[in-house]
């Protein structure tokens, strides 16, 4: 078959050919830009399967683009790089692979184009297009891979048993593509991951939370969780999600399934939101409720301070699974602490001061915070839902509202502590923290604008009731 699609007309493409020609080499794009080429799929990444040196290629290939071009070669794996503006090539010799039980890194051999693509991990991976010009476009699809493409099938070349048990971390990949294409697993590639669970023990943390974060930014990515939980991976990559799953009845009273819930609400923040940390946020707002789950004779299942305890788990979670300990845990941590606050403030009177407290703690991220919650809303009773969004709607109201009179969101006090200690003649001690936090609350509480002048006199009225001045 000799493909016809436009893009395989790319002048990159064919200069690619033209110098594997002049150096007598076979090459062959292969793999996922060849995959995303029949799904309409936009990709500007291109790998190369070259029956020789894939560096000498590469090489060849950078000095033809010139200036604008940047080399990288990597001779301990055989492999080089070409970037040229969004555009990456990567240029790798064909080879077999062999393993040993206990690593995932193959030991590599030069190989044919066949046994490279022996060694793909899915057969819509493993499809290969030549570049030489008296068989330009000519596609080699030894696995059927088109006809997975069309089932919508997940599916290895060879028996999956074999190529999960060498390289674990393709059971992760399995479920991220099903998830990212809305495929399916074939079902003896399904069997083979459940039987191969345990292997993924050998996997780095960083090449697992890699393979998450793709399947949190796929368009649907409960369907990953979900797949991770049916073939026994959850448990072994992340037991306190796990630990969400289920229903405990007493008294003829149950609480919802949390793991449930939690991916319906990851799935509404998707919906509205490509943040990925905000999806994290989503996955783990619940992530304190086995640990504070208890029951009340009155008032049945309770999750009371789950948020807090939420919160104080996502440093640990983040450090276990390798994932980024700076900015971004600190963010997902204050959306898994605050995320009661505002379904607290509609269920009671909103208040100004509770309000402006809320948008002071959140400060820049409210706009988030408020997206989550909104997305928490996963009762199957219409009209209350229709309620707790229409007074979502007041209190972002009321937000913007104060925001616009009062400018609270990550204010300071107008005096500082250093002027503080200057008007009061103090020395650095705890006095001079209590009056700042002191006006701090009278401004948040409503009790002074948010000014200097007001503030510098409540400042000197406390110091007088503290005998201060």
């Amino acid at each position: 078959m000799t493909v016809t699609d436009p893009k395989i007309e790319h002048p990159i493409l064919h200069l690619i050919g033209e110098e594997a020609d002049r150096l007598n080499l076979e090459c062959y794009v292969i793999g996922g830009w060849v995959r995303d080429l029949f799904l309409h799929r936009p990709s500007d990444d291109i790998d190369v399967v070259v029956v020789g040196s894939g560096i000498s290629l590469a090489e060849a290939v950078a000095k033809r683009l010139g200036k604008h071009a940047h080399l990288a070669v990597f001779k301990t794996y055989g492999t080089a790089q070409v970037k040229r503006g969004e555009m990456e090539l990567e240029f790798v010799g064909a080879r077999r692979e062999s393993y040993q039980h206990d690593s995932r890194n193959p030991i590599v051999e030069d190989g044919t184009l066949q046994e490279d693509q022996n060694r793909r991990d899915f057969t819509i991976n493993a499809m290969a297009i030549c570049l030489n010009k008296d068989r330009y476009g000519e596609l080699l699809d030894p696995f059927d891979g088109m006809y997975d493409l069309e089932d919508c099938i997940i599916r290895t070349p060879l028996d999956p048993d074999i190529t999960f048990s060498d390289d674990p971390l393709r059971m992760m990949r399995a479920i991220r593509f099903a998830t990212q294409l809305g495929f399916f697993l074939e079902d003896e590639t399904f069997d083979a991951i459940v039987r191969n669970k345990e292997r993924m023990n050998i996997i780095t943390k960083e090449r697992i939370a890699e393979e998450l974060n793709k399947i949190m930014l796929s368009r649907r990515p409960s369907e990953g969780w979900l797949l991770l939980d049916k073939t026994g991976l959850l448990p072994l990559i992340f037991p306190e999600l796990a630990a969400l799953k289920g229903i405990e009845v007493k008294e003829g009273r149950g609480h919802k399934d949390v793991f449930l819930h939690t991916l319906k609400v990851l799935d509404n923040v998707a919906q509205t939101s490509d943040n990925l940390w905000l999806r994290w946020a989503a996955l783990l707002h619940d992530i304190g409720k086995p640990k504070s789950k208890a029951w009340d004779p009155q008032a049945g299942w309770t999750f009371r301070n789950h948020n807090y305890i939420g919160a104080k788990m996502v440093p640990k979670i983040f450090a276990k699974m390798k994932m980024p300990l700076n900015d971004k845990m600190e963010y997902v941590k204050k959306m898994v602490d605050l995320h009661m606050r505002p379904i607290n403030l509609i269920e009671d009177t909103v208040t100004d001061s509770a309000v402006r407290r809320l948008l002071f703690e959140a400060g820049d991220d409210i706009e988030d915070l408020m997206l989550l919650c909104d997305a928490d809303i996963t009762s199957r009773n219409e009209e209350k839902k229709a309620r707790f969004h229409h007074n979502y709607q007041l209190v972002r109201q009321k937000m913007v509202e104060l925001e616009e009179r009062d400018r609270i969101r990550n204010f300071q006090p107008p005096v500082k502590g250093d002027e503080i200690m200057e008007i009061l003649h103090l020395e650095p001690c705890s006095t001079v923290g209590e009056l700042k936090m002191a006006i701090k609350d009278a401004i948040l509480d409503g009790i002074i604008p948010n000014e200097y002048e007001p503030a510098k006199a409540y400042l000197l009225k406390l110091a007088h009731e503290k005998g201060l001045c």
